[in-house]
Protein backbone atom coordinates (compact mmCIF):
# COMPACT_ATOMS: atom_id res chain seq x y z
CA UNK A 1 0.00 0.00 0.00
CA UNK A 2 3.05 3.00 0.96
CA UNK A 3 4.73 1.38 -2.26
CA UNK A 4 1.14 2.79 -4.37
CA UNK A 5 1.26 5.81 -2.38
CA UNK A 6 4.69 6.58 -3.20
CA UNK A 7 4.53 6.09 -6.65
CA UNK A 8 1.74 8.53 -6.90
CA UNK A 9 3.59 11.04 -4.93
CA UNK A 10 6.67 10.76 -6.69
CA UNK A 11 5.63 12.59 -9.55
CA UNK A 12 4.23 15.19 -7.72
CA UNK A 13 7.48 15.29 -5.74
CA UNK A 14 9.36 15.77 -8.84
CA UNK A 15 7.85 18.89 -10.24
CA UNK A 16 7.54 20.52 -6.88
CA UNK A 17 11.76 20.56 -7.13
CA UNK A 18 11.74 20.89 -10.35
CA UNK A 19 9.84 24.22 -10.00
CA UNK A 20 11.95 25.43 -7.30
CA UNK A 21 15.22 24.60 -9.10
CA UNK A 22 13.42 26.96 -11.98
CA UNK A 23 12.52 29.37 -9.06
CA UNK A 24 16.24 29.56 -7.88
CA UNK A 25 17.51 30.06 -11.07
CA UNK A 26 15.62 33.23 -12.39
CA UNK A 27 16.44 34.39 -9.22
CA UNK A 28 20.20 33.83 -9.39
CA UNK A 29 19.85 35.85 -12.50
CA UNK A 30 18.05 38.56 -11.57
CA UNK A 31 21.15 39.02 -8.72
CA UNK A 32 24.03 38.75 -10.75
CA UNK A 33 22.50 42.03 -13.03
CA UNK A 34 21.23 44.10 -10.15
CA UNK A 35 23.92 43.26 -7.61
CA UNK A 36 21.71 43.68 -4.45
CA UNK A 37 22.94 42.54 -0.98
CA UNK A 38 23.79 39.08 -0.38
CA UNK A 39 22.21 36.80 1.79
CA UNK A 40 22.34 37.76 5.58
CA UNK A 41 23.54 35.93 8.70
CA UNK A 42 20.07 34.60 10.04
CA UNK A 43 16.12 34.15 8.70
CA UNK A 44 13.15 32.74 11.43
CA UNK A 45 10.18 31.23 9.68
CA UNK A 46 6.95 31.22 11.07
CA UNK A 47 4.22 29.62 8.50
CA UNK A 48 0.44 28.35 8.47
CA UNK A 49 -0.14 24.61 7.63
CA UNK A 50 -2.85 22.54 6.32
CA UNK A 51 -1.38 19.15 7.00
CA UNK A 52 -3.07 16.26 4.67
CA UNK A 53 -3.54 13.03 7.18
CA UNK A 54 -3.94 9.71 5.69
CA UNK A 55 -7.21 7.57 6.03
CA UNK A 56 -6.01 4.51 5.51
CA UNK A 57 -6.93 1.27 7.08
CA UNK A 58 -3.44 0.10 8.58
CA UNK A 59 -2.89 4.00 10.44
CA UNK A 60 -6.56 2.87 12.15
CA UNK A 61 -5.62 -0.98 13.11
CA UNK A 62 -2.35 0.56 14.74
CA UNK A 63 -4.81 2.44 17.17
CA UNK A 64 -7.97 0.41 17.11
CA UNK A 65 -10.01 2.79 15.30
CA UNK A 66 -11.89 2.57 12.73
CA UNK A 67 -11.01 4.54 9.55
CA UNK A 68 -13.90 6.56 9.14
CA UNK A 69 -12.87 7.89 12.65
CA UNK A 70 -9.52 9.07 11.66
CA UNK A 71 -9.82 12.61 11.41
CA UNK A 72 -7.75 13.92 7.90
CA UNK A 73 -7.01 17.21 7.09
CA UNK A 74 -5.76 19.35 9.73
CA UNK A 75 -4.31 22.88 10.66
CA UNK A 76 -0.72 23.05 12.13
CA UNK A 77 2.42 25.42 12.20
CA UNK A 78 5.80 25.49 11.00
CA UNK A 79 8.71 27.53 12.90
CA UNK A 80 12.09 27.32 11.73
CA UNK A 81 15.61 28.95 12.30
CA UNK A 82 18.35 29.17 9.62
CA UNK A 83 22.43 30.80 9.90
CA UNK A 84 23.91 31.01 6.56
CA UNK A 85 27.88 30.11 7.14
CA UNK A 86 29.10 30.75 3.61
CA UNK A 87 28.68 31.33 -0.15
CA UNK A 88 30.16 29.38 -2.98
CA UNK A 89 29.49 30.72 -6.29
CA UNK A 90 25.62 30.74 -6.88
CA UNK A 91 25.00 28.44 -3.84
CA UNK A 92 24.87 30.49 -0.01
CA UNK A 93 25.17 26.99 2.57
CA UNK A 94 22.80 26.78 5.68
CA UNK A 95 22.01 25.23 9.18
CA UNK A 96 19.00 25.09 10.97
CA UNK A 97 15.42 23.24 12.11
CA UNK A 98 12.23 23.12 11.90
CA UNK A 99 9.63 22.27 14.31
CA UNK A 100 5.98 21.41 12.80
CA UNK A 101 3.16 20.77 14.85
CA UNK A 102 -0.38 19.67 12.93
CA UNK A 103 -3.52 18.98 14.71
CA UNK A 104 -7.34 17.52 13.41
CA UNK A 105 -10.57 16.22 14.91
CA UNK A 106 -12.68 13.83 14.03
CA UNK A 107 -16.76 14.72 15.78
CA UNK A 108 -19.40 12.15 14.23
CA UNK A 109 -22.73 13.76 13.37
CA UNK A 110 -25.17 13.30 16.42
CA UNK A 111 -27.22 10.33 14.46
CA UNK A 112 -23.95 8.01 14.37
CA UNK A 113 -22.06 9.18 18.03
CA UNK A 114 -23.28 5.68 18.63
CA UNK A 115 -21.23 4.16 16.06
CA UNK A 116 -18.26 6.44 15.99
CA UNK A 117 -16.11 7.99 18.68
CA UNK A 118 -14.68 11.70 18.41
CA UNK A 119 -10.72 11.22 17.78
CA UNK A 120 -8.11 14.02 18.03
CA UNK A 121 -4.64 13.28 15.63
CA UNK A 122 -1.74 15.29 16.91
CA UNK A 123 1.59 15.25 14.47
CA UNK A 124 4.76 16.83 16.36
CA UNK A 125 8.22 16.89 13.77
CA UNK A 126 11.85 18.11 14.51
CA UNK A 127 14.76 18.18 12.13
CA UNK A 128 17.82 19.73 12.07
CA UNK A 129 18.29 20.48 8.11
CA UNK A 130 20.68 21.62 5.58
CA UNK A 131 19.54 24.60 3.10
CA UNK A 132 21.30 25.21 -0.11
CA UNK A 133 19.81 28.70 -0.83
CA UNK A 134 20.07 30.62 -4.33
CA UNK A 135 19.62 34.51 -4.83
CA UNK A 136 20.03 37.59 -2.28
CA UNK A 137 19.00 39.40 0.17
CA UNK A 138 16.11 40.89 -1.18
CA UNK A 139 15.10 37.20 -1.48
CA UNK A 140 15.83 33.60 -2.11
CA UNK A 141 14.80 30.17 -2.59
CA UNK A 142 15.81 27.12 -1.21
CA UNK A 143 16.30 23.16 -0.99
CA UNK A 144 16.61 21.86 1.89
CA UNK A 145 16.47 18.37 3.89
CA UNK A 146 16.91 16.47 7.15
CA UNK A 147 16.38 13.74 9.65
CA UNK A 148 14.83 13.93 12.60
CA UNK A 149 11.56 13.04 14.96
CA UNK A 150 7.96 12.68 14.50
CA UNK A 151 5.12 11.73 17.45
CA UNK A 152 2.58 10.85 15.66
CA UNK A 153 -0.65 10.80 18.06
CA UNK A 154 -4.36 9.64 17.20
CA UNK A 155 -6.49 9.29 20.18
CA UNK A 156 -10.15 8.82 21.38
CA UNK A 157 -11.68 11.32 23.57
CA UNK A 158 -12.60 8.06 26.11
CA UNK A 159 -8.86 6.37 25.49
CA UNK A 160 -5.31 6.80 27.77
CA UNK A 161 -2.25 7.27 25.43
CA UNK A 162 -0.58 3.75 24.14
CA UNK A 163 2.94 3.21 23.01
CA UNK A 164 1.93 3.86 19.43
CA UNK A 165 0.75 7.51 20.65
CA UNK A 166 3.95 8.34 22.22
CA UNK A 167 6.90 6.55 20.48
CA UNK A 168 9.02 8.58 18.64
CA UNK A 169 9.80 7.88 14.41
CA UNK A 170 12.11 8.67 12.26
CA UNK A 171 11.26 10.93 9.63
CA UNK A 172 13.48 12.53 6.62
CA UNK A 173 12.27 15.24 5.36
CA UNK A 174 13.15 16.64 2.31
CA UNK A 175 11.84 20.40 0.11
CA UNK A 176 12.23 23.56 -0.48
CA UNK A 177 10.55 26.96 -1.14
CA UNK A 178 11.14 30.55 -0.89
CA UNK A 179 11.67 34.01 0.70
CA UNK A 180 10.87 37.74 -0.91
CA UNK A 181 11.18 40.65 1.53
CA UNK A 182 9.10 43.54 0.76
CA UNK A 183 10.60 45.20 3.60
CA UNK A 184 14.45 45.07 4.70
CA UNK A 185 13.62 42.25 7.88
CA UNK A 186 10.33 41.81 6.56
CA UNK A 187 9.09 38.54 3.83
CA UNK A 188 6.49 36.46 3.00
CA UNK A 189 7.81 32.88 2.32
CA UNK A 190 6.55 29.35 1.26
CA UNK A 191 7.74 25.91 2.17
CA UNK A 192 6.59 22.71 0.53
CA UNK A 193 8.00 19.62 2.45
CA UNK A 194 7.67 15.52 2.10
CA UNK A 195 8.12 13.53 5.37
CA UNK A 196 8.78 10.28 4.98
CA UNK A 197 8.09 8.60 8.08
CA UNK A 198 9.01 5.29 9.20
CA UNK A 199 6.50 2.93 10.09
CA UNK A 200 5.68 2.26 13.53
CA UNK A 201 6.03 -0.52 16.38
CA UNK A 202 3.52 -3.32 16.71
CA UNK A 203 2.37 -3.08 19.91
CA UNK A 204 -0.57 -4.74 21.76
CA UNK A 205 -1.64 -7.49 19.04
CA UNK A 206 -2.09 -4.25 17.44
CA UNK A 207 -0.02 -3.63 13.79
CA UNK A 208 2.68 -0.92 14.09
CA UNK A 209 1.83 2.41 12.02
CA UNK A 210 2.76 2.16 7.93
CA UNK A 211 5.15 3.98 6.35
CA UNK A 212 3.97 6.97 5.35
CA UNK A 213 5.14 9.77 2.52
CA UNK A 214 2.94 13.07 4.53
CA UNK A 215 3.83 16.37 2.15
CA UNK A 216 2.89 19.67 3.94
CA UNK A 217 2.92 22.98 2.65
CA UNK A 218 2.94 26.03 4.88
CA UNK A 219 2.65 30.11 4.21
CA UNK A 220 3.67 32.60 6.18
CA UNK A 221 6.60 35.14 7.23
CA UNK A 222 10.10 35.01 7.85
CA UNK A 223 11.92 37.49 9.93
CA UNK A 224 16.00 38.55 9.33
Amino acid sequence: MWVVRCRRMLPAAVQVLLALALVAIETTGVAAQDEPPPIGRFVLDVRGTFPPFPQDLQLADSRGLNTRELPGRGLGLDAGAHVYLFRWKAITFGLGGQLTVGRARFTPPVERADSFRSVTERFTSFSPQLSFNFGDGNGWSYISGGVGGVVWSILPDSGAPGPADEETLRAFNYGGGARWFAKPHLAFSFDVRFHAIDPGTPYLGRPGSPRTLLLIIGAGVSIK
